[in-house]
């Protein structure tokens, strides 16, 4: 399945990936902070979500409560590789330059990326080493 969630949508994701199951009053009150939402958009919107696959809901209780119906790794994940594809004509490499020249990251996030890219790296090495006889 292709996942393509608008950016509302993603919002909304991003609440229940944080928060955990929750009800249309949850995430309403967590986005009346950022900006203006009516509880009636906010209801519309996840019955969407939840037509479109993107929500799962339990009704057994009064107040119905939502979960996120598809992972935040795989939603990234495509919408990542959609990127690359549409804007870096499939160069992850200048994603990744553009990325790191627009935002200055933390020494622990440099590592984080140089401990990722030495794994990257062994692992093509294993890849490529001559098996012994």
């Amino acid at each position: 399945m292709s996942i393509k969630p608008t950016d509302s949508e993603l919002e909304i994701l991003n609440i229940l990936w944080t928060k955990g199951p929750s009800t249309v009053r949850d995430i309403h009150d967590v986005l009346e902070k950022s900006k203006e939402a009516g509880y009636t958009t906010t209801l519309k919107l996840m019955q969407i979500m939840l037509d479109k696959g993107l929500l799962k809901r339990d009704a057994s209780n009064k107040s119905h409560v939502y979960t996120a119906n598809i992972s935040q790794e795989k939603t990234q994940g495509q919408l990542v590789q959609r990127m690359i594809d549409n804007v870096f004509n499939g160069s992850a490499s200048q994603l990744v330059m553009q990325a790191l020249g627009n935002y200055k990251p933390s020494t622990d996030e440099l590592n984080e990326i140089k401990k990722y890219l030495d794994e990257m790296e062994g692992t093509d090495a294993k890849k490529k080493a001559p098996k012994s006889k």
